[in-house]
């Protein structure tokens, strides 16, 4: 019997890094959902412990530092098997990113951050035959001029994601990107408050409306599923039509 595309393999492991935020926790809910054992991670323990997926039998929640070398290298080693590695670890700092402390300190976790962890889980990857999705953004595109480190971060996700496509092919690893635009989460929250400037955003869009986590999740899950097998190299903007006109 052929075995669904649509689904995982028993077994099959998902981690999450930077999967106690918002989205990441949505995806990590959607693989969970899908039969999927989960991982996901959090930047400190106060972010552990805020995350909603404590106690959920079949996913576990772990403190990673995505810019320690060592911290990453051991975390990676110690997973016997991974399918899938989602890149969701993010931050950024309005104004504060014209110095050059902060703009380092963002493209650190963003950028290197997340080659990081591809580099990390690869042997685990190879031997699964499995995928990466990074999270880049619709900032990767069209920028914003409070956010220049974000925006050059999330630029550089985009071309990571094709370089390592085409570089991990032949070791059977796909590696794709979503780019989310406007999404409610709680590091929006604040602004959302304005309702001229959250109606005005979704007004911009074709679906005149923010996204949700949830939005962002399904298209993340369906990058790891056999139905994807063949789309590697690839970013996808969910952003509800923003990028479109």
């Amino acid at each position: 019997m052929m075995q669904d595309p649509f689904s995982f393999p028993p077994g099959f492991h998902a981690v999450v890094i930077g999967g106690a935020g918002d989205i990441g926790s949505a995806i990590a809910e959607l693989f969970h959902a899908r039969g999927a054992v989960v991982t996901v991670t959090g930047h400190d323990q106060p972010a552990v412990d805020r995350c909603r997926l404590n106690g959920i039998d079949g996913i576990a929640v772990a403190i990673l530092d995505v810019t320690s070398d060592e911290a990453v290298s051991a975390f990676a080693g110690g997973f016997e098997r991974v399918d899938a590695v989602v890149n969701c670890a993010s931050i950024l700092a309005r104004d504060e990113e014209f110095k050059i402390e902060m703009f380092q300190k963002v493209l650190n976790v963003n950028l290197t951050g997340t080659f990081r962890i591809c580099m990390a889980f690869k042997p685990r990857l190879e031997a699964s035959k499995g995928s990466i999705v990074n999270i880049a953004s619709m900032n990767a595109f069209a920028a914003l001029p409070r956010i220049p480190a974000y925006c050059a971060s999330k630029g550089g996700v985009v071309m990571l994601t094709k370089a390592l496509a085409l570089a991990w092919a032949e070791a059977g690893i796909r590696v794709n990107a979503v780019a989310p635009g406007y999404i409610e989460t709680a590091i929006n929250a604040e602004g959302r408050k304005d309702v001229a400037h959250h109606e005005r955003i979704a007004g911009r869009t074709a679906l005149k409306r923010w996204g949700k986590p949830q939005d962002v999740a399904g298209v993340v899950v369906f990058l790891c599923m056999p139905a994807s097998e063949y789309a590697t190299g690839t970013v996808y903007a969910i952003d509800g039509g923003f990028l479109a006109g």
